[in-house]
């Protein structure tokens, strides 16, 4: 009974070998697939920056004078013309010092007309020997006081004038009025560290991004300087902060020629119009730097499969699915990857059933796709 039991058992063990063999050579078995083999192309490819923006002029109003806000003349998003007056402030106490530096001026005047008669008068009588020279001298030099004070009455009234004129703070540009802190009644000063307002020339805005140190280096050297480089940029697109394109394109003007040391990276200035002035100072949004590269390797994404944030896909090598990690490039269009490091021309891929694929599985030819489409 123990031989039968024996021998049913070793019957039973070999069965399932061979049936773990047959189901093996059963997921191995060869399946066709259609592969791609890699070759250079060229591609337009884009590259996106978190910017903000700015306008071309934003300037903090602040006023020359110390008083009371009176009167305040516009609103905060308003359009302003350079000379239009934003504010005034109380100017009861500079009209009555222009009024008496005016007085002062008079004053001076007279003494000094009273001088001249008096040194005209001693000159003649000098002239005659009545007077002695020490006394013209004396005369001459009252003269030559008088005038001094004059001209010292004349500079104050030229302050006091500018004083009463600064009452009025006007606008130093064209632009739009950004917030108004302060209220009818406020007393202001030069000193105050918050401005009255700020006006910003928002015709044209300013979009300020940043490039890595190897990026502009990389730059340098394929244009010859940096000015070489300016001139060979694209135009560029802005996305705005709710996700659209700014309709109107922009140029990149300058490339800062300082490095951030915290950061490494170099301020990049570019320009766009804003004739319908939809972009605001003190915005955000991305800039889209196109560019294109030539001889690069090229994918479908669908080629591919992501892992823990890497991406692989399945080479052919001798007939079997062997997997490999790549580097990739996004490609704008959302179809594609530009391969910067795992794969090289000539390499072949399979293009289609990656999810299905498995390390080690024998694969067939089933056609050839070509790379360009």
């Amino acid at each position: 009974m123990k031989i039968y039991l024996s021998n049913l058992l070793l019957l039973l063990a070999v069965a399932a070998t061979l049936f773990s063999c047959e189901e093996e050579k059963s997921t191995k078995r060869t399946r066709e697939y259609n592969v791609m083999i890699l070759q250079p192309t060229s591609r337009k490819l884009t590259s996106t920056y978190s910017a903000t923006i700015r306008g071309k002029q934003d300037i903090d109003i602040r006023p020359k004078v110390q008083g009371y806000i009176t009167d305040i003349h516009v609103k905060e998003g308003s359009i302003v013309k350079k000379g239009q007056t934003l504010f005034t402030i109380d100017q009861v106490p500079y009209q009555a010092a222009l009024q008496t530096a005016i007085a002062n001026v008079d004053v001076a005047q007279a003494a000094v007309d009273a001088a001249e008669l008096t040194t005209n008068s001693k000159e003649l009588l000098y002239k005659q020997n009545i007077i002695s020279e020490f006394d013209l001298n004396m005369a001459r030099t009252q003269l030559a006081s008088q005038r001094a004070t004059l001209a010292q009455a004349k500079a104050n009234e030229v302050n006091a004038r500018n004083n009463l004129s600064y009452t009025l703070v006007k606008s130093p540009a064209d632009g739009v009025i950004g917030t108004l802190p302060f209220r009818v009644g406020t007393l202001v000063s030069p000193s105050d560290s918050t401005p009255m307002t700020s006006v910003s020339d928002n015709s044209e805005m300013y979009v300020y991004f940043s490039m890595t140190e190897s990026q502009v280096l990389s730059l340098t050297r394929e244009h010859g300087s940096l000015e070489a480089a300016l001139q060979a940029m694209p135009s560029i697109e802005l996305q705005l902060s709710d996700g659209t394109i700014y309709k109107e394109k922009g140029r990149i003007e300058a490339i800062s020629g300082i490095i951030d040391p915290t950061t490494g990276s170099v301020t990049v200035r570019a320009k766009f119009p804003n004739y319908r002035r939809l972009l605001l100072s003190g915005g955000s949004g991305n800039i889209i730097l196109p560019h294109k590269a030539d001889g690069c390797i090229v994918i479908p994404q669908s080629a591919t499969y992501e892992i823990q944030d890497k991406i692989y896909v399945y080479t052919l090598k001798s007939g079997k699915a062997v997997s490999k990690i790549v580097g990739v490039f996004n490609i704008s269009n959302g179809r594609e990857y530009v391969v910067e490091s795992g794969l090289i021309a000539g390499d072949t891929i399979v293009v289609e059933g990656v999810g299905l694929l498995r390390e080690g599985d024998n694969i067939k030819i089933k056609s050839v796709v070509d790379s360009e489409k």
